[in-house]
């Protein structure tokens, strides 16, 4: 792991990269920095596909803002074509014994994230598929971009059933229809339709996308972190228990 730090008068800035390697290749799997309140979280620049050390550095970032004290939201997003295409099926077909521990793993993600105690927002930059939509939904606001880039969950297309935990996230963040047609069609939603279909918040331009974004919680990186866990907790207190469940 690479680290720098910055220090300010009040404050300590830091940008953290983890990088490991790949058949001798460097791959550069998240990077946690910030310039301002506003912590950004990028997964990377490939599929952004969630292996155990993927979830592992996520784990760790979340870890890092959760205990700084100074006032802080955090926004998600990737570069280039993807967001993330979520769990990295390749690996699971090879070591099919490890599927429940994987998938349990990122359920617990997926949960930290729904309670963290600072105001989270996704920066749908490109494809946002399967487990990669559900971690967007698990922030507490999402932007997509207008240009390029689709938003879909393909269980019901590659045979996937969705577990409890999954399914409880998403009927938590979206309507009734919505959530129906998510989890039985299939459907890529361009940002137009995402918006429309209340997945997102906001669409915009990919240039302004990180503002766009960022703004949305700039304002409320003051919120009291106790507060705002104990509120996030019990909002979310049967998703969070359906996450917990055994994979079945």
């Amino acid at each position: 792991m690479d680290a720098g730090l910055v220090h300010h008068s009040a404050s300590i800035r830091f940008s953290t990269t983890n990088r490991w390697f790949l058949a001798g290749k460097e791959i550069v799997s998240v990077t946690l920095s910030t310039n301002s309140q506003v912590w950004i979280l990028n997964l990377g620049e490939d599929e952004n596909r969630f292996s155990q050390r993927f979830l592992s550095d996520i784990d760790q970032a979340f870890t890092a803002i959760s205990e700084s004290s100074e006032p802080a939201a955090l926004m998600i997003t990737a570069t280039g074509k993807f967001f993330s295409n979520g769990l990295d099926l390749d690996w699971l077909q090879a070591n099919s014994g490890e599927w429940d521990a994987h998938v349990s793993s990122v359920q617990t993600m997926f949960a930290r994230l729904l309670t963290l105690p600072v105001p989270t927002v996704c920066a749908i930059n490109g494809h946002c598929f399967a487990a990669g939509a559900m971690l967007a939904l698990a922030c507490d606001y999402r932007v997509m971009r207008t240009e390029k880039g689709f938003y879909s969950l393909p269980a019901i297309d590659i045979k996937i059933p969705l577990t409890i935990g999954m399914t409880s996230l998403i009927q938590a963040k979206l309507t009734p229809r919505t959530a129906l047609d998510v989890m039985t069609t299939g459907w890529r939603y361009d940002a137009p339709a995402a918006l429309d279909a209340g997945i997102v918040d906001s669409i915009c331009d990919v240039e302004e996308l990180p503002n766009v974004a960022q703004e949305m919680v700039a304002s409320l990186a003051g919120k009291d972190r106790q507060t705002l866990g104990t509120i996030k907790s019990t909002i979310y207190r049967n998703v969070v228990a359906d996450l917990a469940k055994p994979i079945t």
